[in-house]
């Protein structure tokens, strides 16, 4: 895997970290754990400055304590004790953690963060236990939704179950809590944040693995969804030729084109859930038996340009539609030109990223090909991509036009660590910058983006 040196393996650069590994030699540096699940990288010998993969951590759910898992060849030491290649052992604040089986090994001491000094900037928001409580399933939220216009609030999974449930035995979906028809529901991520905030503070209401495993099975809302009812029809008054008003006249609103006319042997029913696309904000039914997605991978937002696509719907002067090429597979795409927001909008960075380019002479497309495949092979770090499920993405994942840009940035960021050497000596031996890619002064300074390199890992600050 590509990976930069002193990096470790599934990190996030705007975590902070609740816990670190001290090397008993303070020649080396602190190895900081970001993520709840995080494979280290790190020196294992005094005598080489080589890093190796040797161990993965995991965060425990008491957040008191970790558990390490062995990831090298051979056996590592925790405790004092022999763990094996693959087996894995509970560690707390204090553990002492050797790479190897003999003394020729650094050792480096295991310690967790005081959680007030990890949560010393976040805002605290006081909530009762009580109204943090689905309604259906009377436990704390679990990936909360709100309906709306009524705004309440229950778990992604329990109203899902509910919303197939009320499609089957009437004509509206009502609020479980208040009964009022629901026209919209979303996801509710500040929500979110407040439920898991409460579960850490009383981890006795967390539920079973079980139950959160089932519940997560249940959940359909993706993104933002539009609910129709039969009772939805308005009535609007039709103007005769001399501009007279007439009788009102039923004309009910037809939300998309697949609304009262079979289009792609499809039709919508009265009660059809509709998606709105993040693009053109038209609608689409949400279908689930088509194999087309509708949603971003990258950002969970919904899209129209595949499933209209895949209807043979053009564009239509009664419905806004997206082209197709607003929404497609990555592999499906061509690019002409480096994203303006490739390394972070530095402007010169990508001149020289251009410059790099020729040196390999191939064209852009060919290096954006190139290293899709090393993406589907595993063979970059993809703990700095800025993408929703990161890990599942691969060149057939279908990504908006805003994500595509962010996924072709980040290969070119890898582009550039891997193929530096091909740069003039001049651009080559420029002085890292100690903030790396998150330098803010290279956005206002010409001069210190140009004496400095910024295609590199921050060395000081909070993106360490």
């Amino acid at each position: 895997m590509i990976m930069e040196p002193g990096e470790s393996s599934g990190r996030k650069p705007s975590e902070e970290f609740w816990g670190k590994l001290v090397p008993s030699d303070s020649s080396f540096s602190d190895v900081e754990i970001r993520s709840n699940e995080m494979v280290v990288s790190s020196e294992i010998r005094p005598s080489s400055l080589e890093k190796y993969e040797w161990c993965k951590i995991t965060r425990g759910p008491d957040l008191c304590s970790a558990t390490v898992q062995n990831k090298s060849l051979d056996a590592i030491v925790v405790d004092g004790t022999a763990v094996q290649s693959e087996d894995a052992t509970v560690i707390k604040c204090g553990s002492e953690i050797t790479p190897g089986p003999d003394k020729g090994y650094l050792k480096y001491r295991f310690e967790i963060m005081p959680l007030e000094d990890h949560c010393s900037e976040r805002l605290q928001v006081s909530v009762d236990i009580d109204h943090a409580k689905c309604i259906i399933c009377l436990n704390i939220w679990h990936d909360a939704v709100t309906a709306a216009p009524c705004l309440h609030n229950f778990c992604n999974g329990c109203f899902s179950e509910w919303l197939r449930r009320s499609q089957k035995k009437q004509s509206n979906v009502l609020c479980p809590h208040c009964r009022v028809a629901v026209h919209f529901v979303g996801r509710n991520h500040f929500l979110c944040n407040i439920a898991e905030d409460i579960l850490q503070s009383h981890p006795s209401l967390r539920r079973s693995n079980e139950e959160i495993v089932q519940l997560n099975s249940y959940a359909s809302i993706k993104s933002n969804l539009v609910i129709g009812n039969r009772k939805g029809s308005r009535l609007k008054r039709a103007r005769s030729p001399l501009g007279e008003e007439s009788e009102p006249v039923e004309r009910p609103e037809l939300p998309c084109p697949q609304c009262a006319t079979v289009v792609g042997n499809f039709c919508c029913s009265p009660t059809t859930i509709h998606l709105q696309c993040q693009a053109c904000t038209g609608m689409m039914p949400c279908r689930s038996d088509i194999g087309v997605p509708q949603s971003c991978l990258g950002c969970d937002r919904s899209f129209c340009g595949a499933y209209w696509h895949s209807q043979g719907v053009g564009q239509i002067d009664s419905h806004p539609i997206c082209s197709y090429d607003s929404f497609k597979p990555i592999s499906e795409r061509t690019i002409s030109v480096i994203p303006a927001s490739a390394h972070e909008g530095n402007m010169f960075e990508q001149e020289v990223t251009q410059l790099c380019i020729r040196q390999t002479k191939k064209t852009l497309p060919d290096v954006i090909a190139e290293w899709v495949v090393k993406f589907d092979n595993r063979e970059i770090d993809r703990a700095r991509l800025q993408l929703k499920h990161s890990e599942t993405i691969t060149g057939g994942t279908h990504l908006c036009n805003e994500c595509y840009d962010k996924f072709t940035s980040f290969i070119l960021y890898w582009f550039r660590i891997a193929e530096s050497f091909q740069l003039p000596p001049e651009i080559r031996k420029r002085p890292e910058c100690w903030y790396g890619y998150a330098c803010r002064t290279q956005h206002h300074s010409g001069e210190h983006a140009r004496k400095r390199n910024h295609v590199c890992r921050p060395s000081r600050g909070r993106d360490i």
